[in-house]
Parts: structure tokens; sequence; C-alpha cells
């Protein structure tokens, strides 16, 4: 991407806004020349009400049963937040260029909305869907990339992520498919006892790389 290139990021589902904050530090730390702009949805109004106000304590950063600090590192913590103690709040550089929006990934306005993105984040939201309203929304998710743009996608019944990527010429970037498959313990120390549990990742299968990609590139 050239050097001051604007690129435009939504997070769908964001929550209390910890995977925002991320995503952005992280493009920030590898591109301090680019003109980031993010989009921030979720369907809960008081959720991200928590998420745009950057402020966690112990208590708020788990009203999804895992703290937002969960899996940051020591380095990670103290580069993106202010400390008063056990009270966290966000750096001021990370809340700049933000836009919180409450939204339904299914509606299909969606893409009239926000616009063509160049990359999508849609992590852990899906599961929740029974399969066929799951699979219409990501095809609705798609529909938000720009050409040539990236979709990182968690948290979804495999059978419908592989059925939507085939259908739709997704190519599965092949950089890091296990560590990212992997990143979760829980779900993986769960199969297959939980419904939420994630398959071992099985590089014998023809299609593995279509079935176990998180992130794709869109036509």
């Amino acid at each position: 991407m050239p050097l001051g290139a604007p690129i435009k990021i939504a997070v769908l589902g964001c929550s209390a806004g910890a995977e925002v904050y991320s995503v952005l530090w992280a493009v920030r730390t590898a591109r301090p020349d680019l003109r980031v702009q993010v989009q921030a949805v979720d369907i809960s109004a008081e959720i991200l009400q928590v998420a745009q106000s950057g402020k966690y304590t112990p208590e708020s950063s788990e009203l999804e049963d895992r703290s937002v600090f969960e899996r940051l590192t020591e380095a990670e913590k103290q580069a993106m937040f202010e400390w008063e103690g056990q009270r966290a709040t966000i750096k001021q550089s990370l809340r700049e260029g933000i836009s919180w929006r409450v939204g339904d990934a299914t509606d299909p306005r969606l893409v009239q909305d926000l616009g063509l993105q160049d990359i999508i984040v849609a992590s852990n939201f899906l599961c929740h869907m029974p399969p066929a309203m799951a699979e219409a929304c990501l095809r609705n998710i798609g529909r938000l990339g720009a050409p040539g743009a990236h979709l990182f996608v968690t948290g979804v019944d495999l059978e419908v992520r592989q059925k939507v990527s085939r259908d739709l010429g997704w190519q599965p970037l092949p950089e890091l498919i296990r560590e990212m498959h992997d990143g979760d313990p829980s779900v993986r120390r769960d199969w297959p006892w939980a419904w939420w549990g994630l398959e071992p990742l099985n590089d014998r299968r023809r299609d593995w790389q279509l079935r176990y990609a998180v992130a794709f590139r869109l036509p």
C-alpha cells in the first residue's frame, strides 16, 4: 500500500471494543503513515457505550465472560492503555479515526451504510446464528469488500464459511493458517464436547486451506 494511503476498516460485532483498538493499534504500529478510518459496528447500543468510552475495569471488561486484557502481553497493555491501579483507559492516539455505529450485520443495507472497506473483521458472532442465517449474513458481509479487500472471519461454522468462500471465489491466504485457526485455545480445547468447539486442522484434506483459513482476499 502506498505511503500515506487511506485505508478503511470495518469491525463487525465489535462488542466492548477490544478488537477495534487491537486492530487499530496493530495497523498503526506496522504502518503509522496510513490514514486509517475504522467503522465499529455492534447491534447493542449499550455495549457500544462501553467500547466508545475506552475505559475498562476488572468488572466492565468481562461483559462477555472474558477480560479484554486476556491475551495481551504486558508490553501491549502498556502501549495501548493509560493505567490507574486496575482501571485502564485507551490512549487518546488510539481513539482517533473510529466511528461507532449501532448496526446489524444481517441488514442488506449494510454496504450502503458503511461503504466499501479495505479490511473487514467479523469475529465470534456468526456462531450464534442458525446455519442458513449465518450463511446469508456472511454473504452480506462479503459485499462490503472493495476490490482486493481482506476479510477476517472467525467463530463461524466451518461448513458455512467454506461454502460461502467457495461460492464467492474468496482466496484463502496461506500465511499463518494454522496459527490463526488455533489462536483461541478455549474453542480448540472444547472440541468435540461443546457446540462452539473447533475441529483440529487436518492438512491432509484436499480443501484444507479453504476450510481452515481465517483470512481471505476478496475478488
